[in-house]
């Protein structure tokens, strides 16, 4: 027989109203409504009706309330919305009306809590701003419970609950902090935000752990208001299973039957706490998944039962309170329900869940000639196998046992267990149909090995090409480029050389005149002296090689041929009998240099320890064109010497690889080679995954296949055959075929013309791309930085604002500087400010920027590449490129291999030759970047005053680097100060009214705002709390249950149930 499924429409938010009853409105104000004094007269009813509409939008009503305030009077709507306004408008309610008051004190409160002992009246204060809070989330508008959600108002109040001590556990403040989540939830939004909470209502449930019944009477309705709400059901089982091991019980419903059977002295408490426990109980067993799932209700009510809920409903009894009889009627109704659903499906009229024998006899002819019957019969015989000594710790192995059971009855289709499954990564469903057939799915397991293996080899192979293809690609994307290169060269070339043709040919004519011309045209002596006319181009003497970066000047060329007369005037420099020396990097001048008017300051400073640049060192370099005078029209000098005034104001082991292979060797095997090296020869070959013949062709070809990585060539370099290796291997070269796997390696690979050489051009062929793609941008790093600070113009504005500072701070020796070294930036943070030991030179510094000068603050942004430029170590980065180009011109090899008598698969010659001629291309723009970047390297140096010698980019570079990350920081710290400081009197602002406004509340504090309470206190969370207590919500199904009981008449049950249908109290 299909699960019965119990449709109840009364679960909704409006299941407290009839069906056509409207909800009523009651103004519970004592005076009569014509005696209340309107502040203005009634608008028409037009005008009337928009305002009204705006009030009622604003409380988030449902469809049915909306319609029934709407159906109020004119007088009664113009009363509800003149009280509203005036709250509003009231000027004592000014910070009451803003949820961050009641988050500062609700945070104040809960660290405070442990550190002091309240008296009462301060006590009843803490409690009194709980209630005022629940009243707001009750009476204000939706725009309060917004910004209270966007403030993380819930976080608060459950931070509260999680940290409360004993006494606050226990006092009015606990259920006032529940009656708070409560009054929020009394809204859509607000519920939504409570039920999105991933803890929310496990921390509700953690206040069942107190004595005050009230707290537990507000926890148990909240829980079971969200067991009716959708997808709230799950939350509460989850929500009791955390309260389990909070409050180390042994079951998760322990609390509540204990609760449930003991007395508290207090008829009226103990029937509430009663009444509330019943109401829960009845909505965790048929709301959620309880509603249309028969096991799921039988599994939970036995849970309850196991712990003897029954006597204790017995019990209740004698209470003769009507609405808790409501409940325990329908919690057992809805039980003998299913029981004689349970008992129709073995074809019986009740079945004696108490009786293990019997359970046993209906399981037993249920599946006695059935399929199942032998694993029944297993079952049964494992079980007898399993311990059963008492005390002996085997509980644990029987409770597994009933959860793999509850599991195989509760998951449904999906593999879902509608109560928080016990077994993680238990799906019935799945294990189920991997046993319907046992050998098939042993058949798909061999076929899926045999699969797995070919897609392992096909991407292997996969893999392979691909490196082969990219490689390839690469390379011909780099020969293309170089092409084009060497063409656009060449056309270069060859247009200057046709220009140095003409020159020459000119050079040669006026030669020719000059020397066929008259004797007196001849220049004076010591003048120049005319060619032989006999002379070509070819007689003349090379040019001189290019200078090398950060050398002496270059040595003078060869003198001419004996005899030849000096260059003619107008020759190109090739023709010179020397090359003119480099200019001076600090060239003299005849101005001398301004006069400094520092003003002084009226008390001695603090000084700034920076290295003041010489004087001589000046001209030609930032500092010449820097004039910082102007700034100190500008600088607020006073502030500057308060802020920094000389006075300060206080404010197993296992064996050696060699041993392993030693005692793994095959007796018969010839090894001749060390023992540890030969281990580990065998370690790289089982990685390579290549035989001795495939690593062979690879080389001889030059891994055209890509078969042989990067690392793997590496590796091979390290087992080279040594000359000893290869007389012992040669000697034994007649037992090759009994040699051990690294000795037949090593030998074959000896057979190799030039192996070593081979290996070696290989390797460096495969890592030159990526060594010249590691050196590029090491080289533009330092080229762009060069760049970027001898262009930066607020760089230099800034340095012109130091430059002032420095000099208003020192004096003597110190003062008067016209400029001083980059380092001394780095220093600024140094000097601290005598008022607050927080503030530094470098604050100070900033807030003169921001104020005066704020575009310089964008200097980083002209600054991007100095931190990439201040990794870089010069001496190192040349050194890789020295090993590039000797790697480049190391072609004896090549040379050797063009000599020899090659094998058919050999293309050493071919692949080496083509890759030189397009590396040396890409090299030698590399060396050209290298040489232009030391250029401007250089005279980065000389703009800043630095000595070229003393100073390496790394250095240099790092100190402009290190000093922008300060100025960052400072910068934020600044910004961190601003709006500690704005916060700070905020707070105070907010102290202070509030302190105000408490001396004015304080008459004022019982007063309640009468003239709309009921509208704006009640919401459809409220409704479902109500219909929940009163058991209004069961309604439905009692009747329902009661119909069905009077047509069954005697004959649906018997005489010896455990509580006859009559015995119920409608």
């Amino acid at each position: 027989m299909a699960p019965r499924k119990r449709s109840r429409h009364g679960l909704g938010f409006l299941c407290c109203f009839g069906a056509n009853d409207l909800p009523e409105i009651n103004l519970r104000d004592n005076h009569p409504l014509q005696y209340m004094e309107f502040s203005s007269p009634i608008p028409n009813t037009e005008e009337l009706n928009v305002r009204f509409a705006e009030l009622v939008d604003e409380l988030d009503l449902t469809d049915k309330n909306r319609e029934a305030v709407f159906a109020l009077p004119p007088e009664k709507k113009w009363q509800i919305y003149c009280s509203k306004k005036k709250e509003q408008e009231d000027p004592n309610k000014l910070a009451t009306s803003w949820p961050d008051y009641y988050i500062d004190r609700i945070n104040s409160m809960a660290a405070m809590q442990s550190l002091y002992a309240f008296d009462e009246e301060e006590t009843e204060m803490r409690n009194q701003v709980v209630e005022d809070l629940k009243t707001a989330l009750r009476t204000q508008p939706m725009r309060f419970v917004t910004r209270f959600i966007e403030l993380d108002g819930l976080t608060c109040l459950l931070n509260f609950l999680r940290s409360m001590d004993h006494a606050t556990c226990e006092s009015r403040i606990h259920t006032s902090l529940i009656g708070c989540i409560k009054a929020l939830m009394n809204n859509s939004q607000g519920r939504a935000h409570v039920l999105a909470q991933p803890e929310a209502i496990s921390t509700i449930a953690q206040s069942l752990r107190t004595e005050n019944s009230k707290t537990k009477v507000a926890v148990l309705e909240i829980l079971g208001a969200v067991c009716l709400v959708p997808g709230g059901h799950k939350k509460v089982l989850q929500a009791m299973l955390h309260y389990q091991v909070y409050a180390a019980e042994r079951t998760r419903f322990q609390t509540l039957l204990n609760e449930l059977d003991r007395s508290l002295g207090r008829y009226r408490d103990e029937v509430n706490l009663k009444t509330a426990i019943m109401s829960f109980i009845n909505a965790v067993l048929n709301a959620g998944a309880g509603e249309d799932n028969l096991e799921f209700r039988l599994h939970l009510r036995y849970e309850f039962l196991m712990l003897g809920i029954q006597p204790v409903i017995d019990k209740l009894r004698q209470h003769e309170n009507a609405i808790l009889d409501k409940h325990l009627d329908f919690f057992e109704m809805v039980r003998n329900e299913d029981d004689l659903e349970l008992a129709r499906r073995f074809d019986m009229v009740h079945i004696d869940t108490k009786s293990a024998s019997q359970m046993f006899e209906l399981i037993h002819k249920k599946l006695k000639y059935t399929e199942a019957y032998p694993c029944l019969l297993s079952v049964l015989h494992h079980c007898l196998q399993m311990p059963y000594k008492r005390n002996g710790g085997y509980f644990q192995q029987w409770q597994l046992l009933d959860r793999i059971l509850q599991q195989i009855v509760l998951q449904d289709e999906r593999g879902m267990d509608p109560d928080m499954a016990p077994l993680e990564n238990f799906n019935v469903k799945n294990i189920v149909n991997m046993l319907i057939n046992e050998n098939e799915v042993k058949q798909w397991r061999d076929q899926a090995e045999k699969f797995r293996k070919e897609h392992t080899e096909l991407v292997s192979r996969l893999e392979r090409k691909e490196r082969e293809c990219e490689t390839k690609t690469l390379e011909k994307e780099e020969m293309m480029r170089t092409l084009n290169k060497m063409k656009d060269k060449l056309a270069r070339e060859s247009q200057e050389l046709r220009q140095a043709r003409g020159q020459v040919a000119e050079l040669v004519a006026q030669l020719n005149e000059i020397s066929t011309g008259p004797v007196s045209s001849l220049p004076p002596p010591g003048g120049p002296l005319a060619l032989s006319s006999l002379m070509t181009t070819n007689d003349l003497p090379p040019p001189p090689p290019p200078l090398p970066f950060a050398s002496c000047p270059p040595p003078p060329p060869p003198p001419l041929p004996p005899g030849g007369p000096p260059t003619p005037p107008g020759a190109p420099p090739c023709f010179s009998m020397g090359l003119p020396l480099p200019p001076d990097p600090f060239p003299s001048r005849d101005t001398p240099l301004r006069k400094k008017h520092v003003p002084q300051p009226s008390h001695p400073l603090k000084s700034f320890n920076w290295v003041k640049l010489n004087e001589e060192r000046v001209p030609g370099t930032v500092w010449n064109e820097i004039d910082d005078m102007q700034v100190f029209r500008i600088l607020d000098l006073e502030d500057f010497e308060k802020m920094f005034s000389a006075y300060q104001r206080h404010q197993k082991e296992l064996g050696s690889t060699e041993d392993i292979y030693l005692a793994s060797r095959k007796v018969k095997e010839l090894s001749v080679i060390d023992g540890r090296r030969a281990q580990n020869c065998i370690i790289l070959l089982s990685k390579l995954k290549l035989s001795n013949e495939e690593i062979r062709q690879a080389i001889l070809k030059m891994d055209e296949q890509e078969d042989l990585a990067k690392d793997m060539l590496e590796q091979l370099l390290k087992f080279i055959p040594e000359k000893s290796d290869i007389d012992l291997l040669e000697e034994h070269k007649h037992e090759i075929e009994r040699m051990a796997r690294a000795d037949r390696f090593l030998y074959e690979m000896s057979r190799i013309d030039h192996y070593q050489q081979r290996l070696q051009a290989l390797f460096f062929k495969k890592k030159f791309q990526e060594r010249l793609a590691e050196a590029k941008p090491k080289v533009e790093a330092i080229l762009l930085a060069s760049r970027e600070l001898t262009r930066s113009k607020h760089l230099k504005q800034m340095l012109e604002v130091i430059l002032a500072i420095g000099n208003f701070m020192n004096k003597g020796q110190r003062g008067g500087a016209y400029g001083f070294r980059v380092a001394s930036l780095n220093k600024i943070a140094d000097t601290k400010s005598s008022i607050d030991r927080n503030i530094s030179l470098l604050h100070y510094l900033i807030m003169i920027l921001e104020k005066h000068f704020p575009d310089i603050l964008n200097m980083p942004s002209e600054l991007q590449h100095l931190p990439e430029a201040a990794k870089v170590n010069l001496a190192e980065l040349e050194k890789e490129v020295g090993n590039l180009k000797r790697g480049l011109r190391a072609v004896e090899e090549l040379e050797y291999q063009k000599r020899q008598v090659r094998e058919p698969n050999d293309k050493f010659v071919p692949v080496m030759s083509d890759f030189i001629t397009v590396s040396s291309f890409s090299f030698s723009e590399l060396e050209d970047q290298l040489n232009e970047a030391r250029d401007k390297f250089s005279k980065a140096l000389t703009h800043f005053g630095e000595q070229e010698s003393k100073m390496q980019p790394d250095e240099f570079f790092g100190i402009f680097d290190t000093f922008l990350q300060a100025f960052l920081e400072a910068r934020q710290d600044l910004e961190t100060m601003r709006k500690r400081k704005e916060e700070e009197e905020r707070r105070a602002r907010m102290e202070a009214m509030l302190k105000e406004q408490r001396e004015r509340e304080r008459w004022q504090r019982q007063r309640k705002v009468l003239a709309g309470s009921a509208l704006e206190e009640g919401g459809e969370f409220d409704d479902l709390v109500s219909a929940l207590r009163s058991g209004e919500v069961f309604d439905k199904d009692l009747n329902k249950f009661k119909r069905s009981r009077k047509r069954s008449g005697s004959q649906a049950l018997e005489v010896t149930r455990e509580r006859a249908i009559n015995r119920l109290n409608y």
